[in-house]
């Protein structure tokens, strides 16, 4: 094609009102492509028109009928009418941020597959989800023009697990947005754990909406475990949406009363610098991600970082972080050994920002903006 920038419909009636995961995604991604030269068409929710219009002036914003709101209801409008909108949009791709796409479109179509734990981890995933994102998936490596992966180990997992084609994936990392993600201030910090009811209490944070993956039950026992005889002992506080973890509330049954346990649910956006760059440590111990947003953003925030070395963790931590298996016993070894060593954790708070800053969005465009070029070519 020719050297100008192609330009694109990006279908956002995916992205969830709490903006957590595919809402993160993409609106980081829409502005940056902007930036980088991309002739932008969205469509959305129709709720979310102004704040499209408002992150993208320069794109042109397509609202969706209200009853796209209803997940029956946009499925059903991706297959029909969202075909008929790119070919009225005249875009030269169409890009689709969650697995999903339409069967039939006018031109060539780039999928986003956020990682292959409907495969590898189907455990973790509900019983209505698992199949369906696991049908999306295999329907994606094999109908679109380019997939976009956030990272090799989702790639490569998605090569081990499905033979998909890796010359048919993009790579292209998430970043973390400097101007929010970064180290508080004193101020920023006091007014959160004002927020919270913790005072000068120490604390562990963890943010991620609390599903079976993440391992929240675990993390409680190896904080009761790393925590209960201390003479000040940190709280623990599980920070995001409830999520679908049955087994979090028996773990959290049996916290000792002088612990401190708290579920928050989701913190706005302004207040998580002050939260995850007050924290003693930011504890993500997963069973595994596609990428790992929580690590890069807890290392942009001056945080140390506690995580395990499951899929992509290690990519976006590197050696900027610590690292502890699944289990609780690994858990509580690693809380232990940051909460007794104060040089660790300030050498990984220093650490941190810098390997954060290798991440950026204008760069994750750029991958974006290749995939798009590579979809046109081979259509």
């Amino acid at each position: 094609m020719s050297d100008r920038a192609p330009r694109v419909l990006l279908d956002a009636t995916a992205v969830p009102a709490n903006r957590a995961g595919v809402g993160r995604y993409v609106d980081s991604l829409v502005p940056a492509l902007v930036t980088a030269g991309v002739e932008l068409s969205l469509v959305c929710q129709h709720s979310d028109a102004e704040h499209y219009a408002t992150l993208a002036p320069q794109a042109r914003i397509i609202p969706g009928a209200p009853a796209l709101a209803r997940r029956p209801a946009r499925l059903a409008w991706e297959q029909t009418v969202l075909p008929r909108i790119a070919r009225r949009a005249n875009v030269d791709v169409l890009h689709c941020p969650h697995y999903t796409m339409p069967l039939h479109s006018p031109g060539p179509v780039v999928v986003t597959i956020h990682d292959a734990t409907f495969f590898s981890q189907p455990q973790t995933h509900t019983k209505v989800k698992g199949p369906f994102f696991r049908s999306a998936t295999r329907t994606a490596l094999r109908r679109a023009a380019r997939c976009v992966v956030p990272s090799l180990a989702t790639r490569d997992e998605l090569v081990r697990l499905l033979n998909a084609d890796p010359a048919r994936m993009n790579v292209a990392y998430h970043g973390v947005d400097r101007s929010t993600f970064r180290i508080p201030t004193d101020a920023e910090k006091k007014q959160v754990r004002s927020s919270l009811g913790l005072s000068d209490r120490p604390y562990i944070a963890f943010l991620s909406t609390l599903q079976p993956r993440k391992n929240a039950p675990n993390l409680i026992r190896g904080w009761i475990a790393a925590a209960a005889d201390r003479a000040e002992p940190p709280a623990l506080v599980l920070a995001g949406g409830k999520g679908w973890d049955d087994t979090i509330d028996d773990a959290i049954a049996a916290v000792p009363e002088r612990l401190q346990v708290l579920r928050p649910g989701y913190l706005p956006v302004e207040d998580l610098p002050g939260f995850l760059g007050g924290a003693d440590v930011v504890a993500y111990p997963s069973y595994g991600e596609g990428f790992g947003l929580p690590v890069l953003e807890g290392m942009a925030c001056g945080a140390p970082v506690l995580t395990t070395r499951r899929l992509s963790m290690p990519e976006v931590g590197g050696d900027a972080v610590a690292y502890c298996e699944t289990d609780a016993e690994s858990i509580a070894s690693g809380l232990e050994r940051l909460l007794d060593d104060a040089g660790l954790r300030r050498e990984l708070a220093t650490a941190g920002p810098p390997r954060a800053a290798e991440f950026s969005w204008a760069a994750s465009a750029e991958s974006h903006l290749a995939a798009y070029r590579e979809s046109i070519e081979s259509h």
